[in-house]
């Protein structure tokens, strides 16, 4: 554990605590979702906070102060890249914003299929859980020493979720708002109360942990209104689901980016359920198991017919409005300059990179909510962190996994151990890789059938499968093993 982590935080990290995804062993070329300048940060799981939190579960194990000294340096580097409202974007960089000017205007304008980096909005993003990896890093590591050096920076974390917030209850995608990009005739989605990717999840999470840490009674108005914004965003019958975004005034249902529609979108729908239940545990208030039932029977009511299950994805993706029809989400073109993404009713060669099908497993969903409904809401709320009036730990662990053991474990770590080069890192097959920057791509589709590839022409910077996956160095690689090695050390010391 130790060697690999000194290779990480002594030969890989950028500013002593920044890391990307993927590395070629020559540090020739970098990634983390798109290809990375050397001066690049990646906030975006699993990339410099992950890394943090990684840190953090190594001192638990260990008490080793040199995984301690690792997650500051992380933090210091993070503290650096936060946005001046308190939150982070995908990535920033340690060369300033000419060097990020030039990125966004070769390597992001050209992912086709990766719209949020086509263009450099200046602000921070809820998205892909980021800010909030990033926050609940640096809210752990206060815990751990109450060190006040960490607190301006948390507290500007919070302050940024707490701004951020609409008065209904619900999160923009990004923030400070800024609606200056338009794209194929569609407005700028970001400002959209967003639930897509856990946005809101995610922000009721971090707002959880802070107030068991800080008890900020600020923070407990928050998560009540972001709770309550789940119930007044479920459409009403006979279509009660939810959608990915939903229009800040009027809360209607909204399109985001080029490949989803203004729809009802299923899995959305099972995300939403699923966080229903939890505040039902955190409340004890019935009102968020009411309309459940209305929600499961409209999503068995879309489930597709049976020619069209593939791998146990039975349910549509996104369901048209009105008409409770499935829509399916296509591409022509060949690069982000001719491409075009648009959606219809036909279930052929849909896009690759985005699932037009679902796996929702109703009839789990119906059992924990027959479960929930006949427990007492008394019994229910024991354990709860909102109902509970004194600070409390945060839990040790947050990335490896204890819930493993026995043998089995043991042969995991030995094979793990041996696995680690004289380097001092894990050889990893890179299976993602990118066309490098070639210039803006053609006004006319190239030669070929990009209707279900992840990358378009070579112009096309989007990342895609490697055929011959280069060996490399992987953070998730190294997060996942040292993982395993740190439940090893736990499982022994038991």
């Amino acid at each position: 554990m130790k060697k690999a982590t000194r290779f990480m935080v002594e030969e890989v990290a950028t500013g002593e605590g920044g890391y990307v995804w993927s590395y070629l062993p020559d540090m020739s070329r970098r990634w983390g979702e798109l290809e990375a300048y050397p001066s690049m940060v990646w906030v975006q799981p699993p990339g410099t906070p992950t890394m943090g939190h990684l840190f953090l579960d190594a001192y638990h194990a260990t008490k080793d102060e040199y995984y301690y000294n690792a997650a500051e340096k992380t933090a210091a580097v993070l503290i650096a890249g936060q946005h001046p409202s308190g939150g982070w974007n995908y990535f920033f960089d340690l060369a300033g914003e000419p060097s990020t000017q030039r990125w966004y205007d070769t390597v992001g304008k050209n992912a086709w299929r990766l719209e949020e980096f086509q263009h450099n909005w200046g602000n921070a993003t809820f998205d892909d859980a980021g800010t909030s990896e990033a926050m609940q890093f640096l809210l752990r590591l206060y815990a751990e020493k109450r060190d006040p050096k960490y607190l301006p920076a948390l507290e500007r974390a919070r302050d940024f979720v707490l701004e951020s917030q609409y008065p209904i209850g619900g999160w923009p995608q990004r923030y400070p708002l800024r609606h200056d990009f338009a794209k194929n005739g569609k407005p700028d989605y970001s400002s959209f109360i967003t639930f897509n990717d856990d946005v809101a999840g995610e922000n009721i999470k971090f707002l959880l942990m802070y107030d068991r840490v800080l008890n900020d009674e600020r923070v407990k108005d928050a998560i009540y209104r972001a709770m309550n914004a789940f119930l007044v965003t479920q459409q009403g019958a006979p279509q009660p689901g939810w959608a990915l975004q939903y229009t800040p005034i009027d809360l209607q249902p909204a399109g985001a980016r080029s490949y989803e529609p203004k729809a009802l979108a299923t899995h959305t729908t099972a995300a939403n359920i699923r966080q229903l239940f939890d505040f039902y545990q955190l409340t004890g208030d019935t009102k968020f198991l009411a309309r459940i039932p209305e929600a499961l029977d409209w999503l068995e009511s879309v489930r597709l017919p049976a020619d069209l299950v593939k791998d146990g994805r039975a349910y549509p993706t996104f369901v048209e409005i009105g008409t409770n029809r499935p829509l399916f989400i296509h591409r022509r073109g060949s690069n982000v300059v001719n491409g075009e993404y648009y959606a219809d009713y036909d279930p052929s060669d849909t896009i690759g990179h985005y699932s037009s099908f679902r796996s929702i497993d109703v009839a789990g969903l119906r059992e924990e909510y027959e479960r929930l409904k006949a427990t007492p809401p008394e019994e229910v709320v024991k354990g709860s962190a909102l109902k509970s009036e004194a600070p409390a730990p945060l839990p040790r662990y947050f990335v490896a996994d204890m819930s493993g053991g026995g043998q089995e474990g043991s042969r995991e770590a030995d094979q793990i151990i041996a696995a680690l080069n004289r380097q001092g890192w894990w050889p990893t097959p890179l299976e993602t890789t990118s066309n490098p920057y070639r210039g803006s791509g053609a006004l006319d589709a190239q030669p070929g059938d990009y209707r279900r590839t992840h990358v378009g022409d070579a112009t096309d910077t989007s990342p895609y499968a490697a055929d011959t996956p280069a060996v490399g160095i992987s953070t998730s690689s190294y997060i996942e093993n040292m993982a395993a090695l740190i439940a090893e050390l736990e499982k022994e010391r038991r």
